[in-house]
């Protein structure tokens, strides 16, 4: 069976899944773009490509035809950047719409993302981790809305719970994610049931149907610059087209998060939960949040420098292409503003970026620091103290110092023998005691900058260690998380009669998306924000 990405057309008002073979509208030259009116826009749509570095969209700009043609007509800024240190998905999608750094909504990590086993899903396969977004301090330009509106609604979804989660902050919205089983869910956080039109769109089991499917080439392989075979891909295992499904439904629906499918069903699921919630109708200001993953996975198994990330970046464009096409025949498009932004970028693979000469002396190299970790830990133990008072988490160090004083050690010695020890390991960069990064020249040192950025003042924190470039803590085949520019450049596009088209070079940061998009909507954020309206992109 080929692979055929998910399509939808609207029918008799009905939106229906049918297999992409025939030619796709081309977006890019659809629906002119009005002048500015006086009214805020009915439904901001809020887009995070997961893993979308900022140079990936002028690299295959020869291959994007429709959605990202059409959104590249916007204000889009090319010198904009997730500006801080640990860049992964949760941080990144938690400062897409509140207009704070981690510093300030305290999603500082994955780990200190959205998992809470106090919050279960309604559905799924068992063992599935509970989600809720109880970490995330202060507010979104969801909350802002409400605040003039009370009518406000959001709808936010995707694959990853956190990339669903986090753009809408606390607020009790429609908030829904995939399953490894195939459905989409929530948990009791957000409600205890189901709505019927969650259950219908699951009960079609459309992830099943790509039992025994496989991920081909949309083109001739002839054009695509980048080798097929290559060894350091996903460890040498199903590292060629086709890529195939596995014949069982459950594995299949699982499978299909690491191919373009995932995006194709998450575009199906939004637009249907556009037409069922009926947001974006009525006067006020309504928010659609979609976040798509598959550039993240692929691109962790096999790199972004592979024929794959090539490859499913054409077939996101198609999705784009009929998302959009899609969503300007359930709302007015002249209602509608667009913005879209990468939650990260993204770092060759080590070994690669070393073959090519990309990465030179000792850059590009695998780092633990287990042994210097054991060493602390076992001196600890020697003295009688707790293990956990000495608190190593790969990048970050904290201690328990009333602890270690009960054991009568000095804290600062510890820290200080540890940073002479990790400053030996090839592929470590810097060793900086937070509150010295804080006082650091932020223009001149962006490594610092993007720390200070990243760390609640109230942390326990004290010691934050960055590898060299293109280097990885992980064993993991390609990934990110780096304050490196390739990990924390994205783009930043905005798209409607709202915004005024351009190619603007300005220094930009996520954070201030949502403060340009509250402006856009005629509110103010009600709190403190790290970010700033970028006025130019406005229309007057």
């Amino acid at each position: 069976m080929p692979f055929r990405p998910l399509q939808i057309v609207i029918a008799a008002g009905v939106i229906v899944s049918s297999a992409a073979d025939g030619r796709v509208t081309n977006s890019a030259e659809a629906t002119p773009i009005a002048a500015h009116p006086a009214t805020p826009p009915k439904l901001i749509v809020f887009i995070t490509v997961d893993q979308l570095r900022g140079d990936m969209l002028d690299r295959y700009r020869a291959d994007l035809k429709y959605g990202f043609a059409r959104l590249l007509h916007g204000a889009r800024f090319v010198n904009a950047f997730q500006d801080h240190a640990i860049t992964e998905t949760a941080p990144g999608h938690a400062s897409t719409m509140s207009g704070r750094f981690p510093a300030s909504t305290g999603i500082t990590s994955n780990l200190a993302g959205v998992i809470d086993p106090n919050f279960h899903l309604l559905t799924g396969l068992r063992g599935e981790a509970g989600a809720s977004p109880v970490r995330f301090q202060g507010t979104t330009l969801t909350d802002w809305l409400t605040t003039k509106d009370s009518r406000t609604r959001a709808l936010s979804v995707s694959m990853k719970d956190r990339a669903a989660i986090l753009p809408i902050g606390r607020s009790k919205q429609d908030v829904y994610w995939y399953s490894a089983n195939g459905s989409f869910t929530t948990s009791n956080y957000y409600r205890d049931t189901l709505p019927t039109w969650v259950a219908d769109f699951n009960a079609r089991r459309i992830p099943a149907g790509y039992a025994g499917a496989a991920w081909t080439l949309s083109r001739d392989s002839t054009k695509y610059p980048e080798p097929d075979l290559v060894a350091y891909e996903n460890r040498g295992v199903n590292n060629v087209f086709p890529h195939l499904f596995p014949a069982d439904t459950l594995g299949a629906s699982s499978v299909l998060r690491a191919t373009p499918t995932m995006d194709s069903l998450t575009a199906l699921f939004a637009l249907e939960g556009l037409r069922q919630t009926g947001i974006g109708r009525d006067a006020h200001t309504d928010i659609l949040a979609v976040s798509f993953s598959a550039t993240d996975l692929i691109g962790h198994a096999y790199g972004p420098d592979s024929r794959e990330a090539h490859e499913n970046e054409i077939r996101l464009d198609q999705t784009l292409g009929w998302f959009l096409d899609s969503l300007f025949k359930l709302r007015d498009s002249n209602t509608v503003m667009i913005a879209l932004t990468g939650d990260h970028g993204m770092s060759p693979i080590p070994e690669l970026a070393r073959d090519r000469g990309q990465a030179t002396g000792d850059q590009g190299l695998r780092v633990s620091l287990r042994d210097e970790v054991d060493a602390v830990r076992a001196g600890l133990r020697a003295a009688g103290a707790d293990t956990t008072a000495f608190d190593y988490d790969l990048q970050l160090v904290a201690l328990d110092r009333p602890a270690l004083a009960r054991a009568h050690l000095n804290a600062d010695s510890i820290l200080d023998a540890f940073g002479r020890a990790i400053r030996k390991v090839p592929g470590v960069a810097r060793v900086d005691h937070i509150a010295t990064l804080r006082a650091a020249n932020f223009a001149r040192d962006p490594i610092a900058r993007r720390w200070a950025h990243q760390i609640p003042v109230n942390s326990p924190v004290e010691v934050v260690i960055t590898l060299t470039r293109y280097s990885y803590w992980s064993s993991i085949v390609a990934t990110h998380g780096s304050p490196y520019d390739q990990d924390a450049s994205v783009p930043i596009i905005f798209w409607g009669r709202w915004a005024k088209p351009g190619r603007y070079t300005t220094f930009a940061r996520v954070v201030d998306m949502g403060p340009t998009l509250a402006a856009i909507a005629g509110v103010k954020p009600t709190e403190r924000v790290d970010g700033v309206v970028l006025r130019e992109a406005i229309r007057k």
